[in-house]
């Protein structure tokens, strides 16, 4: 009786060989895969897997910033500063919590060899990606700088001086703004601005310097800064204001001081143009225009340091002593304030130009403290005995 054959030893050899193969091709496919998803041009395949799994893995923490302040940094990268010097540098200024993960990052994604010499301004609150997009282009890096209409130049410089990512002091932007200051020739002659104030004293730029919020370059000086400002004013008060105020009779600088008044006056916007209205109708009279702004602004900071807008008591509106700028005070004088109390918006600028026609001479704040009572010549007693009930 014979025996059943043995399996052949090449059939076994065979499936064993197929099995191999089969996990070889898994293998790579799945190597082919996990190239194909980390590869990055110009980076060692293995270095780009190694770096795609670590970011991979702490996402979280790349989108997670190290804190939350809208406080902008000034932030320096220097000529041949390595990626390394940068990350140790952020995380020294705690505007990132992981050096390694920045630099992992960078990496990865090609921006170690953009990253650009320059003087940047970050804030805690943004994440690596986005300090690592910013710093690979040092042309985009500016200093925020804002003014808010109604501001005198005081209060601008005192800004100034709480902004430790601006190159120069408040004093500074005073001594090239403030009366006396050399004003650009062309912006003078456009504006009318008089080589002399009405009290015999040398113009500024009060009221020139447009209330915006800037983006500025770094480094720049505090004649660039004014520059900026006038720029900005050229920009917004265009050709038809000009026209406008030639058709009142008016020139621009007159325009500007009325409508610095009107800037402080106005509580509510939209009443800036009737506000305007009264003080148009008292100058063309004439009578005085007995404008609180300018008495407060005549009294400035004297009394209180904290503050440049006073409130003021019932002796203070003829009072003659203790006032720097007495001149300016329109219930103690005739017509307009010898220039501008302030740096009024545009719309105020508007409304003096788009004043109503009305026959009101009188306003008076009325009960709510927002908006005001207006009276005509022939209601003057009814203005003064107003109260509210």
């Amino acid at each position: 009786m014979e025996s059943a054959p043995a399996p052949p030893a090449r059939s076994l050899l065979g499936v064993l060989l197929a099995l191999v193969l089969a996990a070889g091709l898994i293998a790579c496919v799945a190597a082919a895969g996990l190239y194909l998803w980390a590869r990055q041009d110009g980076l060692n395949p293995i270095r780009a897997i190694q770096l795609r799994i670590t970011l991979s893995q702490r996402e979280d923490e790349l989108n997670t910033p190290a804190g939350t302040s809208d406080e902008y940094r000034r932030f320096v990268v220097n000529r041949g500063d390595s990626a390394y010097t940068i990350a140790n540098n952020l995380l020294a200024q705690r505007l990132i919590t992981d050096a390694d993960l920045f630099v992992d990052y960078v990496q990865y994604h090609r921006l170690d060899g953009q990253l650009e010499a320059g003087t940047f301004y970050l804030r805690d609150r943004q994440t690596i990606p986005e300090i690592a997009r910013a710093l690979t282009d040092a042309s985009t890096a500016t200093v925020p700088f804002r003014t808010l209409p109604g501001w005198r130049i005081e209060e601008i410089a005192a800004v100034i001086d709480t902004n430790p990512l601006l190159d120069f002091s408040g004093a500074d932007f005073l001594a090239v703004v403030g009366r006396g200051a050399e004003i650009p020739p062309e912006f003078k002659s456009r504006n009318a601005i008089p080589d002399v104030m009405s009290n015999g004293q040398p113009p500024s730029l009060e009221g020139f310097l447009y209330p915006d919020t800037y983006q500025l370059r770094p480094g720049l000086s505090a004649q660039e800064l004014r520059d900026e400002m006038l720029s900005a004013f050229s920009s917004a008060v265009t050709d038809d204001f000009y026209l406008k105020a030639a058709q009142q009779d008016l020139t621009m600088y007159e325009v500007v001081t009325l409508a610095s008044i009107v800037q402080r006056e106005a509580v509510a916007p939209d009443e800036a143009p009737r506000i305007a209205a009264v003080y148009l109708n008292r100058l063309r009279l004439p009578m005085r225009l007995d404008a609180d702004p300018t008495v407060q602004y005549a009294i400035g900071n004297t009394r209180d340091p904290a503050t440049w807008w006073p409130p003021l008591t019932q002796a203070d509106y003829y009072a003659t002593s203790g006032l720097p700028n007495q001149s300016y005070s329109t219930y103690l004088n005739q017509g307009l304030p010898p220039g501008p109390i302030n740096s009024p918006s545009l719309a105020s600028i508007r409304a003096v130009l788009e004043a109503p026609d009305t026959d009101e001479y009188y306003f008076r704040l009325g009960c709510d403290d927002r908006y005001h009572v207006f009276f005509g010549l022939d209601q003057r007693d009814e203005h003064a005995a107003f109260t509210c009930p």
